[in-house]
């Protein structure tokens, strides 16, 4: 029997990180609903069901890879906030951070320079700040 479904999944997306969470999503919304007993909850964690359940059964590679992809940015932006914020923090005594007007790089400039001209290093726009 194993060997069937294995021959079966042969050329599928199978089991990835977003599929996980979409199903763990699925369990909680579905959980909640008994508790809160509403219809729109019910059907919303179905839907999750259901999508978690395509994206693993799929055949379309690329397309299920490319989702994966921008969930693993998505997810890797929020993991990383709170160590952004602290390492941020942590640099607020020395040096001030401005954002280009034009393309929002963040752009690091020491303190007490006064009145100072800043290069964009990504774009190359040119802005005044006091630092």
């Amino acid at each position: 029997m194993r060997e069937k479904f294995t021959r079966w999944m042969y050329g599928r997306y199978g089991v990835d990180r977003l599929s996980k969470h979409l199903v763990t999503a699925a369990l909680i919304v579905s959980l909640l609903s008994i508790f809160i007993r509403g219809n729109f909850l019910y059907l919303f964690g179905l839907a999750l069901f259901i999508f978690a359940y395509y994206r693993i059964f799929s055949k379309n590679l690329n397309k299920r890879y490319a989702e994966a992809r921008g969930y693993e940015r998505f997810f890797t932006k929020i993991k990383s906030f709170p160590n952004r914020m602290k390492s941020e923090m942590a640099q607020r005594k020395d040096y001030k951070i401005f954002h280009c007007p034009k393309c929002r790089q963040r752009i690091r400039i020491p303190k007490g320079k006064g009145q100072v001209e800043i290069r964009c290093q990504k774009c190359q726009t040119v802005f005044r700040k006091r630092s």
